[in-house]
This record gives structure tokens, C-alpha cells and sequence, in this order.
């Protein structure tokens, strides 16, 4: 055993969905907009992860063009039958205003690194769906259920009916089990069972309420039958931060529980680590964990407190040496695991990878919800450089290509080659920093003219809260400066158009390309480089 800092899963993996098979534990996390859809991670000793697949990688399973930011895959649930793996996921068309279009899937798979079957549409009256597995071998289907009228509320409850996996649809009745505390916004349920001291089980129901900011919360009951009633923990909240405002650990909620081989039982959560006054999570939302355990009374409790700690005792020893080590990508084969791109399945129109380029094929703006050509990886440190070699020649100001420090839609910095009106090339700083509802770009600091052909090195670097950036013409010079220092902190939830309850995602940083003439002029990048910097903000 071992003393670990949170969270386990640093960078963008919100909502996590925990699993153990034999010695095996697997987290499953949502994705929204990126693609291939749904991160699931493996460990031995729930202190080393590995990012191990992407199960949604195809058109028949997931096609997100259109999706507006921070919709696409919620809250997937990773479970397993005995015989194979199970996974549920929401795919959200709509988020904003009184409607939610979400509509809820089932895949599954003889072994977590597939193949994974085409889905089964479930249904859509809400989002956040699971399965729950009985030991009477009946399969439970749970989701949040949603009420545009508000009639008394818009997250009206938690929904239960049984699945059908021969017929693969719900049958017989659904019943409102549980319409959660004065916290409101009752989510993400998971329903478990549990022998009670009394020698008879009880069910019992973890949700997610208070939304994903920082009144979240992880609310815990338990019922004798499965469609209850169902009557709340001495405390109803297991986990939350919401009245310690100085936790390191902040927005804590939305959880799933395993147990260890010898009986420990921990809870992974969701969680924000805020950075500067303004309290942003330029990470995103991340994933934690807590020790729990079961007490004479037959409920759960957190270790410690329902406040969650920064440090948790954990049956293995995190090795730390990769997450500070520099990762170098080439582009001599397939795309390394650790880039994703956004919503759509049709690969072959926006990039091609091979003999050492990366090669985007400009589409529509940065920031498109339909079709952009725009590769990156997640952000997983406060501080950190990412450089790369890009080759374009634009013919007018319609065509641009460079690297983004990205959030979404209205919130980006991005340096790019583009031309002038009269073909002249030139670098350009562009700023999207989400104060315009209208989502206006700045222009931080001068264009800088280059030469008419050649490669170009960009370079940003994020110190905590403030951004550079760096050029040098063709594959060697010295680095020069481009434009002021920017705001590294609108990179974050609580400025993605909808503050930390509307903008569900993380920071990226990658390369990206843009024809708006509509010819698809490509551009070559090579020698991608990741390179984590130890600075006063890290506390990982």
C-alpha cells in the first residue's frame, strides 16, 4: 500500500465508470466532441493507468458532426456480465435551452480491447444511462430522465426498467425510483446490491447531484427493493466539496465503487483541481478516488470524511516517470493513441498519416461543429511546451494552418501560417477568449512576415495561468517571440461558453488546418513534441 496524489486520471476524464474483472480494473470516461468516443483506462493496483482503447471508432457506432460543444459522448458505463463486457453511452445532439436530444446506446465485447459490436438503440428520455447486472440474471437499465416543462424539475428523476438482451429493448414498466435531495439536477446513477448484516441484501443507489461545478456532489441511498423506495445516507452526500471552498479537491461528484480482491472498497469520482483567483479548472474535469467502507450500519462511508482528500492510500505505487517525461511523436505510422480529433468517423477527409508527416487537409473553420481538420492530445500538466514543424502554402488569408492551445468553439489561441490578400505569407496570432458571445477573434500583437516557401517551427509555452508563442523560420534559427503573452486560464471549463455547468471537456494542444475557399489545401506537420514543465502550479 501506498500514499498517492489525486487525481488518478489527470487532463480531461470526467465522469468515471470503474470496473474490476479478476485482478483487472478498467475506468471508462466520457469523450463529448473528440473521437473515437469513450476513454477507457486499465490498471493492476489503481495506481498506474494505462490508456488502453477507444471502443466507439466507426461510423455505425458513433457519428458526432453536428454535435454542439460539450454535447456528443456523456457518461458512459462500463460493466461486465460474467461472459462479456458492457458498455452504455449517451450520445447528446442538444444540450442548450429546454430540450435535450439525448440518445442512449449499448455495445459490447468479448474482451475490453474488442471487437466492439455495433450498437443497440435503448432509448432517450434522458442521459447518464447504466446497467445493472442482477445476481437473478435480470439486466436493469438506469438513466436521469429529463422534463423540458419543469414540471416540478428538468432532471425529473432516476428512471428503471428492465432490459431484454435477447430482444434488445426495454420491456415491462418504467418507474421514477428517485428524484434526489434539495441539491437537485439528480444524475448518473449506479445501483448496486449488498448482503446486509441481517443476512439480506440491500440496493443500493450512488447519483451525481448539484451539477458539475462546484456544488457537485456524489448522494447515496439504498433500498430493499430494486424499484425502491429508496432512503438517503445519514449524511446524503458521500462526497462533496461544495462547503470547503479551500479544498484542494474541488467540483467532486459523479461516481461509480469498486472493491480490491481483499475487500477494500474505494469510490472513483469526478474532480477539479481550480487554478488563479478566478478559480479555473484549466484541466478539465479529472478523475479521483476515495477509500470508503462498509460500517455495521450497512452504509458506506468515505475514509476520512465526505470532503475529499488529496492524497489517498491505494494498493500500489504510482511510477510518475512517464507522465513527466517529454513525448515525441512521429508520424511514420498510425496516429499515436494519445491524439483524438473531433466528431466525425470519416477519417480519410480531414488526415492521413505516413512517411513521417501528418498531413491535414484544410475543411472548415476552427471551431466547426460539423467538419474541421484539427489533431490533438489532451493536456495533462499546469505547465508545459508543445512544438511542431508545419509546411503550408497558402494563397490567401482563407487558408490557414498552425498549432492551438483548444477548449472549444469560442475558446482558443492559435498561431498560424496564412497568407496576405496579396498572396504574401505571414504568421498570424489569433484569439478566441469566449468574452464574445458572438465568438469574435482577437488578433494579439503584428502579423510576422515569412518567406514565400518552407517549413516553419511553432512553439507555445504555458507557464500556469499565461501562454507564449514562439516561431523560427525553417527547421533551425533561434526561437523568436510572436505576439503578447496570452491568457493560459481561458482554456478551461468556467470559460467555455457556459461556465463550469454548461462546458464539460478539457484543454488540447495540436495542430489544425483551414481552407475556407473550400479546396482542401493540405498542410504537413512533423515532430510533434509534448514536454511537461515541473512549475510552481503542479501539484500532481
Amino acid at each position: 500500500m501506498s500514499i498517492i496524489r489525486n487525481p488518478i486520471l489527470p487532463g480531461f476524464n470526467p465522469d468515471p465508470s470503474i470496473l474490476r474483472v479478476g485482478d483487472d480494473y478498467y475506468i471508462a470516461t466520457s469523450t463529448f466532441e473528440w473521437y473515437p468516443g469513450v476513454q477507457i483506462h486499465h490498471s493492476k493496483d489503481l495506481a498506474n493507468w494505462e490508456l488502453v482503447t477507444r471502443p466507439l471508432t466507426r461510423a455505425s457506432q458513433l457519428d458526432m458532426r453536428g454535435d454542439p460543444d460539450s454535447c456528443g459522448i456523456w457518461a458512459p458505463c462500463l460493466s461486465h456480465d460474467g461472459e462479456k463486457f458492457w458498455l452504455v453511452y449517451t450520445d447528446v445532439k442538444r444540450k442548450d435551452g429546454s430540450f435535450k436530444d439525448a440518445h442512449n446506446y449499448i455495445v459490447t465485447a468479448p474482451a475490453i480491447e474488442g471487437p466492439w459490436s455495433d450498437p443497440v438503440y435503448v432509448d432517450s428520455s434522458g442521459f447518464d444511462p447504466s446497467l445493472f447486472h442482477d445476481d437473478d440474471g435480470r439486466k436493469w437499465f438506469v438513466n436521469m430522465l429529463w422534463d423540458h416543462r419543469a414540471r416540478p424539475l428538468l432532471f425529473e428523476g432516476i428512471a428503471l426498467q428492465q432490459y431484454d438482451p435477447a430482444a434488445k429493448k426495454l420491456v415491462g414498466p418504467r418507474k421514477n425510483i428517485f428524484t434526489g435531495t434539495d441539491l437537485k439536477l439528480v444524475e448518473g446513477p449506479h445501483l448496486y446490491k449488498r448482503q446486509g448484516k441481517d443476512g439480506k441484501p440491500w440496493y443500493y443507489l450512488l447519483t451525481a447531484e448539484g451539477g458539475t461545478g462546484y456544488e457537485h456532489a456524489c448522494t447515496f441511498a439504498r433500498s430493499r427493493s430494486i424499484d425502491g423506495p429508496y432512503e438517503l445516507h445519514p449524511e446524503k452526500y458521500i462526497i462533496t466539496a461544495k462547503d470547503s471552498p479551500n479544498n484542494q479537491v474541488q467540483r467532486s461528484g459523479h461516481g461509480d465503487i469498486v472493491e480490491t480482491p481483499d475487500g477494500r472498497t474505494y469510490v472513483v469520482h469526478l474532480m477539479g483541481r481550480p487554478t488563479t483567483q478566478k478559480r479555473r479548472c484549466v484541466l478539465g474535469r479529472e478523475t479521483g478516488i476515495q477509500e470508503a467502507e462498509w460500517r455495521a450500519d450497512d452504509w458506506l462511508w468515505i475514509k476520512g470524511g465526505r470532503v475529499p482528500s488529496i492524497e489517498v492510500d491505494v494498493p500500489g505505487k504510482r511510477d510518475d516517470t512517464h507522465y513527466w517525461s517529454e513525448q515525441r511523436y512521429g508520424f511514420g505510422g498510425p496516429l499515436h493513441k494519445d491524439f483524438q480529433w473531433l466528431r466525425t468517423p470519416d477519417t480519410d477527409r480531414i488526415f492521413s498519416v505516413g512517411n513521417g508527416k501528418l498531413t491535414l487537409f484544410g475543411r472548415e473553420s476552427i471551431g466547426s461543429w460539423f467538419e474541421q481538420a484539427l489533431v490533438a492530445r489532451r493536456v495533462v500538466h499546469f505547465s508545459f511546451d508543445a512544438e511542431t514543424i508545419v509546411d503550408f502554402s497558402p494563397r490567401d488569408e482563407r487558408q490557414f494552418a498552425g498549432l492551438t492551445h483548444y477548449y472549444g468553439r469560442y475558446n482558443f489561441h492559435y498561431l498560424v501560417v496564412t497568407a496576405h490578400s496579396d498572396g504574401q505569407r505571414e504568421l498570424l496570432l489569433m484569439s478566441s477568449p469566449a468574452s464574445f458571445p458572438d465568438g469574435k477573434l482577437i488578433y494579439p500583437g503584428q502579423p510576422v512576415p515569412l518567406p514565400q516557401d518552407g517549413p516553419v517551427r511553432l512553439k507555445l509555452e504555458v507557464r500556469g495561468a499565461t501562454l507564449q508563442y514562439f516561431y523560427a523560420p525553417g527547421v533551425g534559427g533561434n526561437w523568436q517571440p510572436v505576439g503578447p503573452r496570452l491568457d493560459a486560464s481561458l482554456i478551461s471549463d468556467e470559460c467555455g461558453g457556459h461556465a463550469e455547468h454548461g462546458s464539460f471537456t478539457g484543454g488540447f494542444v495540436g495542430m489544425a488546418a483551414s481552407d475556407l475557399n473550400g479546396t482542401a489545401l493540405h498542410a504537413d506537420f512533423t515532430d510533434f513534441v509534448y514536454r511537461p514543465v515541473r512549475h510552481e502550479s503542479d501539484r500532481y
